[in-house]
């Protein structure tokens, strides 16, 4: 039992079902595997795209609304009178509209007006400035005139004499002048964290805002500048927005899917990250790993990270401040645990499937199995036969299903056999009669030929030598001429029979075909304009080179788009098109065809199998000595090609040249 052929066979087709599911599944995992984390790492990347237009348009709201406030013409009287208490309202009208934290004016030391106009024409550095008023002060400030209380977005602003916005550091000298409350709610204990890297403070004091400054002109000269912004410590404004926008404040099994988060450095201050008691994690700080990759240089960072107490597939860019420097990271992730989950559902379903598939290969192999081998066994005997030379064994009733079709087409196989060993057969009988028509007549040609073009010469010579006398009258001259025409016809038809008899070695060079007949079309076009034809060159792509004798090439196709011109009435048309393409008359070698196609009248076809047939000719007599084609074909059948004609009365010809890609010279 275990040596027969039929249980080989199914216990075969058992084991590769088997290893067929096996692999299939380890495939599986790892396509599901890749598939479910590449679309939670692009999702994830696109997030924080999205984090970073709310964090953008939050710092250009702040430098819009300031902009606009420097057009109002009330203001620039108040603040070109320094009048401080009507900035002071101006300045909290603008932090209730905007929703800024801080916001003031800060202007040179020199006075306005015009005696101090040369002076605001200069941009001053830090030391030179004075903060007018600042929001939630009372009346006139004493002048403050330190850089480290100066805000630094106003500033810069006036140092560069233009619009300035973005991140902006502020360190704890500035908010203790700005605002107590701003320093009280800035500092944030540093909460020790796993896997970070090594710092020495205990508190951070400094914050890190979103701020804008505009500076203020009236008249050209620059009155002051006007800033304002948010601190980002403990703030939940951008971090819940991204939550809620890009997240739509999803949640998975409790938990919110998806965190944003604003680090100071390396420090968390703006999360909606939770920590193990369910507050926000404000003062745990990112990994090593991360803050070395996004801070120290630069790059994104998009990976699968612990966060804080749960696994989060992350991404994580660097923020810059107003000076380039990178002081900080933007940081989005989703919670990992869901795309886990999915790709385990995914991942059982796939196993249910693949062993389900097992199981019924097994039972279907195994009954298959077992009918399969009377109708094979039939199978292998005429295949024996056919082996041996007949082709047309006999059958026994075709069965149904799988092996009747395989039986049905084993028959079709052997009907194209033998419709093509008879086409082959006929091919070659063709082919052959053909070459020994050629081979003949190009014999007889070259002998007739050579006896005629000696005395052709003599006479041609004498003819011209007596039409150079000088006492020939005018018929005798004319008669002459009459002589001289026809032996240069005469001799035009030797040459043509030398050609054709002549077998020239190919001198073969890489060519280009569709550069080939660029050059010539331009040979021929004058011809075609004058008669009022059009030509139309399609060029196939992807056609590769090959060596070939280009001027014999050259002269068939210049010889075949002649006859189309001749064969073609004003007003149409000529095309010619280049295409890779199999020949099945060359065991379907690989070639390039180029097919030349005319609007004209037409070949009968009774003339088709006679046009490569030297002396044959539907020309007028004494417009063509019928060996062109002739001709042409000897020199695409010593290249390996072939040349076919398709043509139907009044709609015109198509010559088709096929070449093989590779010569065989």
């Amino acid at each position: 039992m275990f040596q027969r052929t039929q249980f080989k066979v199914i216990l075969s087709f058992v084991g590769v079902s088997v290893f067929v599911g096996v692999l299939s599944l380890v495939v599986g995992w790892q396509l599901i595997n890749n598939t479910v984390m590449s679309e939670a790492e692009t999702r994830i990347s696109q997030d924080l795209n999205a984090a970073w237009e709310i964090y953008n348009n939050r710092r250009d709201s702040i430098s819009l609304t300031l902009g606009i406030t420097t057009l109002d013409e009330f203001f620039l009287s108040a603040l070109e009178q320094r009048d401080t208490e009507v900035l002071q309202r101006r300045l909290e009208d603008i932090a209730g509209q905007a929703r800024l934290d801080f916001a003031g004016i800060v202007a040179p030391m020199a006075a306005p007006g015009p005696a101090g106009a040369d002076a605001l024409a200069e941009a001053p550095g830090d030391s030179e400035l004075r903060t007018i008023c600042r929001m939630g002060g009372a009346g006139d400030p004493p002048p403050v005139t330190h850089p480290e209380v100066i805000n630094p977005a106003a500033g810069y602003a006036l140092l560069r004499r233009e619009p300035i916005s973005g991140t902006v550091i502020l360190r704890e000298s500035y908010l203790r002048a700005e605002d107590p409350e701003l320093l009280e709610r800035a500092r944030i204990e540093i909460v020790p964290t796993p896997r970070s890297a090594p710092r020495e403070e205990e508190v951070e004091t400094a914050g890190m805002s979103l701020a804008a400054a505009v500076p203020v002109f009236d008249g050209g000269v620059l009155q002051g500048v006007i800033y304002g912004g948010v601190l980002l410590n403990r703030s939940t404004e951008i971090v819940d927005r991204v939550r809620g926008t890009v997240f739509l404040d999803e949640t998975y099994e409790g938990q919110s899917i998806g965190t944003a988060t604003i680090f100071f450095e390396d420090l968390r201050i703006s999360t909606n990250v939770r920590d193990s008691s369910g507050d926000r994690a404000i003062g745990t700080r990112v990994s090593r790993e991360v803050k070395e990759t996004v801070l120290d240089e630069g790059l994104r960072w998009t990976n699968p990270a612990f966060v804080v107490n749960d696994w989060y597939i992350t991404a994580y860019d660097p923020i810059r401040d107003i000076y380039g420097e990178r002081v900080g990271i933007l940081y989005v992730g989703v919670l990992e645990e869901k795309y886990t989950d999915i790709r385990s559902q995914t991942l059982s379903v796939f196993i249910f499937i693949t062993l389900a598939g097992i199981v019924m290969a097994i039972i279907f192999g195994y009954l298959l199995g077992r009918r399969l081998f009377h109708p094979v066994n039939q199978l292998i005997q005429v295949s024996k036969k056919v082996s041996q030379g007949d082709l047309s064994p006999e059958f026994a009733p075709v069965p149904k299903g799988e092996i009747g079709v395989l039986q049905t087409t084993f028959m079709e196989m052997l009907s194209s056999l033998k419709e093509r060993d008879r086409q082959l057969k006929a091919a070659s009988e063709i082919k052959l009669q053909q070459s020994e028509k050629q081979a003949s007549i190009g014999r007889l040609a070259a002998g007739v030929a050579h006896e005629i073009n000696n005395p052709l010469t003599g006479v041609l010579t004498f003819t011209h030598m007596l039409l150079r006398r000088k006492d020939l009258d005018e018929e005798v001259r004319s008669d002459l001429n009459t002589i001289a025409g026809a032996t240069e016809r005469v001799r035009g038809i030797v040459k043509g029979l030398l050609d054709f008899s002549r077998q020239t070695d190919i001198e073969a060079v890489e060519t280009e075909i569709n550069e080939l007949i660029r050059s010539t079309i331009p040979l021929v076009e004058n011809q075609a304009l004058v008669k009022g034809i059009k030509f139309c060159f399609d060029p196939g792509e992807g056609i590769p080179k090959r060596t070939l004798d280009r001027n014999q090439i050259q002269s068939v196709l210049m010889n075949i788009i002649i006859n189309a011109i001749d064969a073609t009435d004003a007003g149409g048309h000529i095309i010619i098109t280049t295409s890779l393409s199999i020949s099945t008359g060359k065991d379907y070698q690989r070639g390039v065809e180029v097919a030349i196609t005319d609007t004209g009248h037409g070949i009968p076809p009774d003339n088709l199998d006679k046009l490569f047939d030297p002396f044959f000719t539907t020309k007028d007599v004494g417009k063509g000595t019928g060996l062109g084609l002739s001709v042409s074909y000897g020199i695409i059948e010593r290249h390996g090609g072939t040349i076919r004609v398709k043509s139907k009365i009044g709609q015109g010809s198509t010559f088709i040249i096929w070449l093989p890609i590779e010569a065989k010279n």
